[in-house]
Parts: structure tokens; sequence; C-alpha cells
């Protein structure tokens, strides 16, 4: 286990877990009448979690895996996603180098890949992935499986209809640090299930830079705001976070709001 100290309200029992979210694979793709599952694998926690599982459920000839890198991606994380692959014992890969897709794209859009506004470009990029997976699904009678987890739905931290489109999302009701436990559990490497998480859409980006704080700090905040109800004094009394910060997570999912509920109407 990590060196990373978990609260006990955190911990869940992971090997009950593990089969419950295997469980779920394999009767959400045998529902579907479907060939197996295709995934982005990025070198994250979260979706080496999903990779492992995927695994388990389906056995490795059933699981697809694309890398998808654009020249601005760290070679850290590229380096993680091969490693990740050699532990699962992963051989149906796909490498794409998204890169002149993302410059067809902003040109398009009137810039090219240096100028353009960095958040706009970054959600270029979790979008062609995307297209990419469901192509890949299409074409196999695959079904593409969400690595989202509870903590970045909660702060609306992903790319609508980029890396928030799946057909399924096994861990989505796992917060981040429960994702980190669970992947140790899985085989993850421990330096890989516990590093600091970034969505690596432009060099450097880190979560904790605009997030706050990383997950070890968010995650008891989200815990006691969604799962106890707590008011934002009580949580700060709890959990010994600023009080600034337990407003910003707040502020955060509140301004999400419309991430997590994609198909508003305005006549009911």
């Amino acid at each position: 286990m990590s060196k990373y100290r978990v609260p006990d309200f955190l911990k869940i029992d992971l090997e009950a877990t593990a089969n419950r979210l295997v469980e779920c694979v394999r009767k959400t793709v045998e529902e579907a009448n479907a060939s197996g599952v295709v995934l982005g694998l990025s070198g994250g926690v979260d979706s080496s979690t999903i990779a492992a599982l995927s695994v388990r459920a389906l056995g490795v000839e059933r699981v697809k895996v694309l890398l998808m890198p654009d020249k601005e991606s760290s070679r850290k994380s590229m380096n993680d996603a091969e490693r990740v692959i050699d532990v699962l014992g992963l051989g149906d890969i796909v490498r794409v180098d998204i890169t002149p897709a993302v410059k067809a794209i902003l040109h398009m859009g009137g810039d090219n890949y240096d100028n353009a506004p960095r958040v706009p470009k970054a959600n270029v990029k979790a979008r062609i992935r995307m297209v990419l997976l469901y192509y890949y699904a299409n074409k196999e009678n695959r079904l593409v499986v969400g690595s989202g987890d509870r903590s970045e739905w909660l702060l609306g931290y992903f790319t609508k209809y980029g890396d928030a489109a799946a057909d399924f999302y096994p861990i989505l009701g796992l917060y981040k640090t429960q994702v980190r436990m669970l992947a140790e559990y899985l085989g993850i490497p421990e330096d890989i299930a516990w590093k600091p998480s970034s969505p690596d859409l432009w060099p450097g980006q880190k979560a904790m830079d605009e997030l706050g704080a990383e997950y070890d700090v968010l995650d008891p905040i989200l815990y006691y705001m969604f799962e106890k109800g707590l008011r934002d004094e009580e949580i700060v009394e709890k959990t010994g976070a600023p009080l600034q910060l337990v407003k910003r997570v707040r502020e955060l999912h509140e301004r999400s709001r419309h991430k997590r509920s994609p198909l508003k109407t305005c006549i009911p």
C-alpha cells in the first residue's frame, strides 16, 4: 500500500469492489452482444485501472487499447502507458499520433497549433480521441469503456463530449483515492497508481494547479459535501481544509452542472 494515508471513511473492500466491477464490465459487454471493449490508455491511474478491470472481465484478447499522444504529450505518460501494457499483457494496441488531426481542426478554426488558445486546443485533443475510440468501437462491434471517476465527475474536471463520452463508466462511483487503492490491488505499479494527476493536455499541466489541491485533500471535502451533505464550515472542521478551498470545490461543482446533464431541454 502507498505511503499516502487514506482516511478510514474512504477505505473500501478492494476484493469485493474489484469483483463487482469486473462482473459489471462482463455483464455490460454481454448484454450489448459486443465483441469486447476499446479504451484510451493515458498512463494515468484511471485508464490503467479500467484496463486492468477489463482484462479480468474479458481476457486480453477482447480488450483493445489506443495510445493517442500528440506532440505536447508527456513522454513519461506514454512510458507509463507502455508499462501498464506490459504488466497486463495487452496485445491489441493501436498507436496514433493525433497531432495532424488537431492541427487540421485548429486550422479550420482560423488558428495554428502554436497560437491556438490553450483550453479550446486541449478540448479538441480530448474530442479527437473520443472520435477515434468510437471509430474502432463501431468498426469492431466494441463498447467504449470510460475511465472517469467520482472526484472528477463532481468537480466537472473532464471534457464534455471528450473523455466524458463513453458507453459505460465502471469507476464513476469511486473517488480518486479509492481508484488509486484499487489500482494497486489490481497490480498497477505503485508509482503510477499514486502519481500526481494530470490530464496531460498541455506541457506541465497538473490537476492540483487547476483544482487548488491534490485529490488526497479534495476527496475528503467531496465526501463530506456530497455523501454527508455538510455545510462548508462543518467540512472545514472535519477535514482541516481552508474554507476558501471548500468554497472553491462547491463552486466548481455548481459551475460544471451542465456537464453532468448534457441532454438538457428547455421544454420538460
